[in-house]
């Protein structure tokens, strides 16, 4: 894997979130009330690839509004257990396929403003 961070390709279109040993938790026995959590942590890639399909959300009583693309999303994720010696992996991130996904910008609350036009 790469450095961690988020990237954007040159032309905007391609966006990268790269982390590593993010810790997270594990709870074997959930969803038991007395579920004991153990530490674990997990690296991933998500990768974001947007088309020239434009999307459009507009709720002027809510004060939102998103304007974008749709988008192609791929994830690749690995889960590390150190107390128990366990590691899961996901499918490659070239095999990875998303249903819907997005990308763009959104204006909510006081920095939305009814668009013109």
């Amino acid at each position: 894997m790469q450095s961690t961070g988020l990237t954007f390709s040159a032309d905007g279109k391609t966006a990268t979130l790269q982390m590593t040993n993010v810790p997270i938790i594990d709870q074997p026995r959930w969803p038991a009330m007395d579920a004991e959590t153990t530490p674990a942590f997990m690296d991933f890639q998500l990768v974001f690839k947007s088309t020239d399909e434009p999307v459009k959300y507009e709720d002027p009583m809510r004060q939102y509004r998103f304007e974008g693309f749709k988008a192609g999303a791929q994830l690749e994720a690995t889960m590390r257990v150190p107390s128990i010696d366990f590691t899961f992996k996901t499918d490659p991130l070239e095999t990875s396929k998303c249903d819907f996904a997005v990308m763009g910008s959104e204006a909510n609350g006081k920095y939305y403003e009814v668009a013109k036009g």
